[in-house]
């Protein structure tokens, strides 16, 4: 199953959870600070449609207000940032403890510890 995608000022809205393409549009701007005159510039429709439209998405999720719209939409995956994905596979090797790869070495007062990669010597074994 392909999940279609609408990206906006970083980020990345889900269409098929019950939010229509504008209102997802609208919501991410306003999930990125921007303000209802200056979405209605960067989408090119006014100010009157963006309120419109996030009247409307604040009624299918229960909500009142503006912060706690983005809150119930992350809540129910209807949008999410657009690094996320980036950022937690480049944090990945650091966060990642596994006792394999991590050497510990006394030096004095402080602890270290190193990390190391072990790497298969395949290639060797096979030309001898």
């Amino acid at each position: 199953m392909t999940t279609v995608t609408i990206t906006f000022a970083g980020f990345i809205g889900f269409l098929g959870r019950g939010a229509a393409p504008r209102e997802l549009e609208c919501l991410m701007a306003v999930a990125s600070g921007m303000t209802s005159k200056e979405a209605a510039r960067d989408l090119g429709i006014s100010s009157g449609t963006i309120d419109k439209r996030l009247l409307a998405l604040t009624t299918k999720l229960g909500v009142t207000r503006r912060a706690a719209l983005v809150a119930e939409a992350f809540k129910r995956g209807l949008i999410s940032p657009a690094a996320v994905l980036a950022i937690l596979l480049a944090a990945h090797g650091a966060i990642v403890s596994e006792p394999m790869t991590k050497v510990r070495r006394s030096g004095g007062s402080e602890s270290k510890i190193e990390s190391r990669i072990a790497a298969r010597r395949v290639e060797a074994s096979l030309a001898a």
